[in-house]
């Protein structure tokens, strides 16, 4: 999937890596101009091709990325490759001049069956284009698991990490599903996903913005 979403304010960065960059000033309001988003490349065995949509919030505030085929399981005759799922997101961000963006948190949402002795483990990696600092923070889930799972990474205001100011860098989500059978029957299958309530997989990215130092 390619393309390019339009709307007004701006989005998304990163949570813990550091970037030279003028240091934006003030937490603000989203912009109010226009900005676009556009979807570089979408890979990984998660999210084979037209599986995998990214929408903005009208408020700016937060930005969804929706997959229809996201799902890692393991025993009873399943494919050992289907133990691990992943899928590598690279978005380019057209931010208004004066402005950027950075992401507060990240919620993850689905669904696990996994027998006694079984595990699942939702992992998500973020990093700039060119940046060699990955931001990684992952959630385990142990059998006997049978419900919806929700997972969410967040980030204290004060550590909040923006892209540089008057650059434009590709921003980077890697996400990943594991199940692994551990000591659970050989027979049965354990199962992760990551659903919404109509079936599909949806992570929500929340947005925060700051005012670039004027020149």
């Amino acid at each position: 999937m390619a393309g390019a979403l339009l709307l007004s304010g701006a989005v998304a960065a990163l949570f813990g890596s550091t970037l030279p960059a003028q240091s934006p000033t003030t937490i603000t309001e989203p912009p109010p101009d226009k900005i676009v988003i556009e979807v570089a490349t979408v890979n990984g065995s998660g999210c084979p091709l037209g599986t995998a949509a990214v929408a903005v919030s009208q408020d700016n505030t937060a930005f969804t990325v929706t997959y229809s085929d996201y799902l890692a399981k393991t025993g009873a005759g399943a494919d050992p490759t289907a133990a691990r799922k992943n899928c590598q997101l690279s978005l380019v961000v057209y931010v208004p001049q004066g402005f950027t963006y950075a992401i507060a948190s990240a919620d993850y949402r689905g669904y696990a069956s996994l027998q006694p002795g079984a595990k699942g483990i939702e992992k998500a990696s973020y990093y700039f284009q060119g940046s060699p600092s990955t931001a990684a923070l992952s959630h385990e889930f142990k059998g006997a698991y049978d419900d919806n799972w929700q997972a969410t990474d967040t980030t204290d205001w004060a550590q909040l990490v923006y892209a540089p100011c008057g650059e434009r860098r590709n921003f980077n989500i890697n996400t990943e599903l594991r199940v692994s059978a551990g000591t659970s029957d050989p027979a049965k299958s354990s199962f992760m996903t990551m659903d919404s309530t109509d079936g599909d997989i949806s992570t929500k990215y929340h947005l925060a913005w700051k005012e670039c130092p004027r020149r």
